[in-house]
């Protein structure tokens, strides 16, 4: 592939994602596509590193891949196109799943001379901006986070708990604390705070399926309804969650970061449950995780 203008002027016609690096990473071209679905201008970005503190990917175990499997690092040392799923950082804190291609970036000799990424978003935006519009119009979503309210939740639950009580598969439900919430809104205050909370709700809606459900239950506190869970898949959701928690931030005025963790319990529904019942297993789940350190899970055995 050759460095050229009409190069240029392609990717920066992509709805995807673009930006060129030389061999050791800085970025010299940043399209217009990336500026939307990252929330960094080419101003902030060109002439920096990847790896400092922009997109700084991480796989779904929670590797950085910056430190560790680099695509872009790979590829420029062998030459060869390769395809990852990743969790990108946003501008405003969140992870979000995205589709990375890195392929390598030749001068007219055919030397490398950097490498080429895209990256797409792998939700459905429209669908999803559609979907959050009828729920807003319905009154079944948060204000502040975007995400289901309590409405939503009794809504889904119904449904949840009636296949389950006809002998459908039982999903999961995942109950989620901000660790020390209270000293963000103290030091930084409610702006900030609010800004923690959106954060936090756009990751973990991010991080599970379309059909699951992502509610803020109060306060710093969410839910997640996770249908066909078997027993031995609430641990890695449940790590998958906090992971990507771990591995946000927001950078202040000051140029600090701020980052939170979460604390989670999870439990699968049985039949005879109801809502209460479930959320109050998986807030005993919650309490004990809080009580042994904060910054993890806890399951329901």
């Amino acid at each position: 592939m050759v460095y050229d203008e009409s190069l240029v002027q392609l990717m920066s016609s992509l709805d995807s994602g673009v930006y060129f690096v030389d061999r050791k990473r800085r970025i010299f071209f940043w399209n217009k596509a990336a500026e939307f679905l990252t929330g960094y201008s080419g101003e902030r970005v060109v002439g920096s590193s990847c790896s400092e503190n922009i997109l700084r990917h991480i796989s779904a175990e929670g590797v950085e891949l910056c430190v560790q499997g680099c695509p872009l690092a790979g590829t420029i040392i062998d030459g060869r196109v390769r395809r990852t799923e990743v969790y990108m950082h946003h501008r405003n804190g969140q992870r979000l799943p995205v589709t990375v291609w890195a392929a390598p970036l030749t001068d007219a000799s055919g030397q490398t001379i950097g490498a080429i990424e895209m990256f797409t978003d792998q939700g459905d935006r429209g669908s999803l901006l559609r979907e959050l519009e009828k729920l807003r119009h319905e009154a079944l979503a948060d204000p502040l986070t975007g995400l289901g309210n309590r409405r939503y939740l009794q809504i889904v639950m119904e449904t949840r708990l009636e296949s389950v009580e006809k002998g459908g598969e039982a999903f999961g439900l995942f109950m989620a604390d901000i660790d020390h919430f209270k000293k963000v809104n103290d030091v930084h205050g409610h702006n900030i705070g609010d800004r923690v909370l959106t954060m936090v709700a756009t990751t973990l809606g991010s991080a599970v399926r379309p059909l699951d459900a992502a509610v803020r239950w109060g306060g710093e506190e969410f839910i997640l309804v996770c249908p066909k869970v078997p027993p031995k898949a609430l641990g890695e959701i449940a790590e998958r969650l906090r992971l990507l928690v771990e591995h946000c931030w927001l950078e202040l005025e000051d140029t600090s970061l701020l980052r939170v963790t979460i604390s989670l319990g999870a439990t699968r529904a049985r039949r005879g449950d109801t809502l209460e019942n479930l959320v109050a297993r998986a807030d005993a789940c919650l309490y004990r995780a809080k009580n042994s350190g904060r910054n993890r899970w806890v399951l329901d055995e």
